[in-house]
């Protein structure tokens, strides 16, 4: 049985085209984040989707059983691989996902999906600190442009900027095509 668990995050409607929150680049993204999940179902990885529910009235996405809040079928899970719904930014606050890893002795986690100034660098920083060997498949993930106090900052650099601290000193960063190729290699 493998040891790694391929973490899929928050790849929902609401981040592609049409969605109330959308992405620069979601449809490359999860075209990836796809490539990925199946060199992982093909070498017997754990596969845990992580959907991001909010409670918060008014929110402005992933409002509750709406369309939007839905698993993009780009990445939608398959019968008998676990779904894991969250209400916080962090996928390992309040979900038993920490719990559901260490059950099946899980040493290495891959991270895929959005977004990646914010869920994506949370499970990254808190699989590290609980001592995972953590990469995160970078070309799996998008985001938005991000303001601050007057200047904008384009999603390109948005992701570029949380790859590069993330990369620095919580996990490895690799693209799809390397982590499917290293799949296969190990199944040889």
């Amino acid at each position: 049985m493998s040891k790694q668990a391929i973490i899929v995050v928050d790849i929902q409607n609401d981040y592609f085209p049409g969605g109330k929150w959308v992405l620069e680049g979601a449809d490359a993204a999860a075209d990836n984040a796809r490539a990925v999940i199946e060199a992982g179902r093909a070498n017997g990885d754990f596969i845990v989707h992580v959907q991001h529910v909010t409670l918060a009235e008014g929110a402005a996405f992933f409002v509750p059983d709406t369309e939007g809040v839905q698993i993009h079928p780009k990445a939608a899970p398959l019968p008998g691989e676990q779904v894991i719904v969250k209400h916080h930014l962090n996928p390992f606050r309040e979900t038993g996902l920490a719990d559901m890893l260490a059950a099946r002795g899980i040493e290495k986690v891959i991270v895929v999906g959005n977004m990646s100034h914010m869920c994506i660098d949370a499970v990254t920083r808190h699989a590290d600190d609980l001592g995972y060997d953590t990469t995160v498949v970078h070309d799996t993930c998008a985001t938005h442009e991000l303001e601050f106090n007057g200047v904008k900052v384009p999603a390109a650099q948005v992701h570029a900027a949380f790859m590069a601290a993330l990369d620095f000193g919580y996990a490895n960063l690799i693209t799809a095509k390397d982590f499917v190729e290293s799949r296969r290699k190990e199944a040889a």
